[in-house]
């Protein structure tokens, strides 16, 4: 708990010390619990047509049918460099993967909540890293879904139509194998919002949207869902609900200890992982790693020039 509290006073820092940070990188995670409270509970929209059972499909026909895409990331999405292994942030993420993947070997984890308290912290960010370092284990197979239906990136992200998505399928107007696309090189599946709907919370209630996460849990290694911020939508409290846990994503000089507070309190299942610090100092980040970098970059560089000298002596 002494590390929640840390990263929360530090997340409660003057937004005048943001000058020098790189934009939205994980630096710390913590256990934390939340106080219990009831779900809520809502009718099921009204002319819904039927979708079918998800227990008389053969999902792993489904998923060797999706469709390929290529992966086309957008410039300025800040996605960690899959070339760049040893950048800093690719580091962090793969820190936290680390973390998450041993607690997985503690208890039953795979169906993954990212949330932030309020929005503009970088819970989008986290979740889409977080699942493109996962994928980039060997055997994993990882799911990105993007069950924030209220304001949707994960599409364009990865430069994505965001339909037929999520919302389409709960509708029944799309089938699953239509809704789940496979990225290219990455190993990493994905799953987009969708149609705009004006009753996200309605659909979040259906039956089966348990049935597709229940489903998506018994075929993937890690389903990690972006969901909309805790203070601003009662969306993410339901899905933490129906997943194994969860993440609380806050960002240094704008979250303040306050709105985590409640957002922790608010959450319906003692299921909170912990709390993912965003937007670090760079030094704070990098420092750490440039001896080691600096140490393989110059014996990469003499071994290079040692080649090199070898192929002038033979000719």
């Amino acid at each position: 708990m002494s590390r929640v509290h840390d990263a929360l006073r530090k997340a409660a820092q003057t937004p005048d010390e943001l000058s020098n940070r790189t934009p939205s990188v994980p630096l710390v995670s913590g256990a934390a619990a939340a106080e219990t409270s009831a779900p809520l509970a809502l009718q099921d929209p009204p002319g819904r047509e039927s979708t079918p059972e998800l227990g008389d499909l053969d999902i792993e026909a489904i998923i060797a049918e999706v469709v390929t895409y290529p992966y086309t990331p957008m410039p300025d999405a800040l996605l960690v460099n899959t070339s760049k292994p040893r950048e800093g942030p690719g580091e962090e993420f793969r820190t936290l993967r680390t973390r998450l993947n041993h607690l997985q070997t503690l208890q039953p984890l795979h169906t993954l909540v990212v949330t932030s308290a309020s929005p503009a912290e970088g819970k989008s960010f986290t979740a889409t890293n977080l699942a493109l370092t996962q994928a980039q284990l060997t055997g994993k197979r990882v799911m990105l879904a993007d069950f924030d239906f209220r304001r949707p990136a994960i599409d364009k992200a990865f430069q994505l139509s965001p339909s037929p998505g999520i919302t389409d399928y709960l509708r029944g107007q799309v089938s699953l194998s239509q809704v789940i696309r496979k990225i290219e090189s990455v190993n990493l599946h994905v799953m987009t919002c969708g149609e705009p709907v004006p009753n996200p919370l309605e659909l979040l209630n259906l039956r089966e949207c348990r049935q597709l996460l229940r489903a998506l849990r018994e075929h993937f290694d890690w389903v990690i869902l972006d969901s909309p911020p805790l203070l601003f939508a009662a969306d993410a409290n339901l899905l933490a609900t129906m997943c194994d846990s969860t993440i609380l994503v806050v960002r240094i000089g704008s979250t303040t200890y306050d709105a985590v507070t409640r957002a922790l309190q608010s959450l319906c299942e003692n299921n909170v992982l912990g709390i993912v610090v965003n937007a670090a100092r760079r030094g704070e980040l990098y420092s750490k790693y440039n001896y080691y970098h600096d140490y393989y970059d110059a014996a990469q560089t003499a071994e290079r020039k040692s080649a090199e000298e070898k192929a002038e002596v033979k000719v």
